[in-house]
């Protein structure tokens, strides 16, 4: 989070699948090979972009180091589901960690502050809360772009493939599984507790199993049962915008400009007053220096 670099997670069969139903162990891969053919394949795809030319790949083949690394980690039986689970958890985490936020909500100067700290004891940044949320929305994914993508025997055509011709047995095979139809519709609350570690589905009083009789979404008898067990939230609204002095900011999409409009009754009416747009790297940023123009 602290040090962007772009890279992929991936995780791959040691070896072939033949013959629908077969797996043949392949040789350990050399982590260098596999780096000169990535670099390879990153240049030719940023050539055929237009983001580079030849000049600057000439010059890049000249680097005492390419900028470019791959690392290969230990293998992972089949029978470790542990295992599996962890390695498949590190593929898809989160960019930020939660245990590494500290969010100061007083300082002395009244601005609050997140500190995060880095994958090293001794790396911390802090942000006031504007810079932290646009550090983060910079790792939330475009709409429609997929972030995880399968390929040769897990891609969706081959598995699609193997289940027309009724041959998709090497799959459960490999990833076999003891839990029932039964169980497995209940997979909801085996999330839960795998992730808040708690069993919604355990009696608090007498710690038997209970079943599920109906689901309820008014919101009404949401509010009523919450409020009897004394964990409903009430939240304190701000008093109403005062609109008798308010401040108004346009952008106009081609030039780019700031127009601020101010409106107050000292002023006996309103104005508009043309301001360019200074050099800035946020968009709120530029609402500070333009204060001293508020009449």
């Amino acid at each position: 989070f602290l040090n962007f670099n772009p890279h992929l997670h991936i995780i791959a069969s040691d070896g072939c699948f033949y013959n629908n139903s077969e797996f043949m162990v392949g040789i350990e891969p050399n982590a260098k090979d596999l780096e000169a053919s990535f670099a390879m394949e990153v240049i030719n795809m940023l050539e055929r972009e237009g983001k580079i030319n030849g000049a600057i790949i000439n010059n890049m083949a000249n680097w005492q180091h390419s900028g470019f690394n791959v690392y290969c980690g230990q293998s992972v039986k089949p029978w470790d589901k542990e295992g599996i689970e962890r390695l498949a958890q590190y593929i898809v985490r989160a960019p930020i960690s939660q245990e590494r936020i500290t969010y100061i909500s007083h300082s002395t100067d009244g601005i609050n502050r997140i500190i995060y700290k880095g994958k090293t004891s001794n790396t911390y940044e802090t942000f006031i809360p504007l810079d932290w949320l646009a550090r983060l929305v910079t790792h939330i994914p475009n709409k429609g772009e997929q972030l995880v993508r399968y390929y040769g025997y897990y891609s969706n055509k081959s598995r699609g493939m193997r289940k027309k011709e009724e041959n998709d047995n090497i799959v459960p095979a490999l990833i076999s599984t003891d839990i029932s139809k039964k169980k497995f519709r209940r997979n909801w609350a085996r999330l839960i507790q795998k992730i808040y570690n708690v069993d919604p589905l355990l009696c608090p009083k007498c710690n038997g199993e209970m079943g599920v009789i109906s689901f309820i979404e008014d919101e009404e008898t949401i509010k009523k049962i919450l409020k009897h067990l004394k964990i409903w939230m009430t939240y304190n609204h701000d008093p109403p915008e005062d609109k008798k002095n308010h401040l108004t900011v346009h952008i106009e999409p081609r030039s780019m400009e700031w127009w601020e409009t101010k409106e107050d009754t000292a002023c006996q009416g309103s104005f508009i007053e043309d301001i360019h747009q200074m050099p800035y790297e946020d968009e709120y940023s530029q609402l500070t220096p333009y204060e001293d123009h508020i009449c």
